[in-house]
């Protein structure tokens, strides 16, 4: 397996170095990483961040949904540790909760939306794999972005639905993300 790769085995993700470093939950929530890392089952786990495409998509998506916010009566956070599942806090590069927004430090009710703004070194299988358990998890939608092309997927519990015209909007609901004028903006 190669370091920071989805071993299906486990049904976990390798940290950096390509070993597994055993940690309790309660350590890694009180610990800071820099970069964060998400927690799986006792493991600590390297993301994929960083580089300029992916950073300036996240910054300018938060930017737009924060700008929204009132409208759609939603809360929109950045890198935000989420208790998925006992044993699992992964991390969205975005994501949005409805309103109430959640009060716990971690919550562990899922986000609205989850979006994953995929970054040079993803490997295509982990990220559907992580969104697909996610899903299960009970977030209603994951979107996957390529922040160099704009092109997306939305993931639900339904299957996977490509996004037309880089535009996602979430159905009953005001949300309608349009990627072209998200960066124009």
């Amino acid at each position: 397996m190669r370091a920071g790769g989805y071993n299906k085995a486990r049904g976990c993700y390798s940290v950096a170095l390509g070993r597994e470093t055993s940690i309790r939950v309660e350590e890694y929530l009180n610990t800071s990483y820099s970069p964060d890392r998400e927690y799986r089952d006792g493991v600590l786990v390297d993301r994929n961040v960083g580089e300029n495409a992916h950073a300036l998509l996240q910054a300018l998506l938060a930017g737009y949904l924060t700008r929204r916010r009132k409208q759609w009566k939603i809360q929109a956070y950045t890198e935000f540790r989420i208790r998925a599942r006992e044993g699992w806090y992964p991390i969205p590069d975005v994501c949005v909760y409805s309103l109430p927004a959640p009060e716990e430090r971690y919550p562990s009710r899922p986000p609205l939306l989850w979006i994953e703004i995929l970054s040079q070194d993803d490997r295509m299988i982990d990220v559907w794999d992580k969104a697909t358990e996610l899903v299960k998890c009970g977030v209603p939608y994951v979107w996957i972005i390529d922040p160099n092309t704009l092109e997306s997927e939305l993931r639900t519990s339904a299957g996977v639905m490509p996004i037309q015209e880089k535009t996602l909007r979430l159905p009953n609901s005001p949300i309608a993300i349009p990627l072209p004028e998200v960066v124009e903006e």
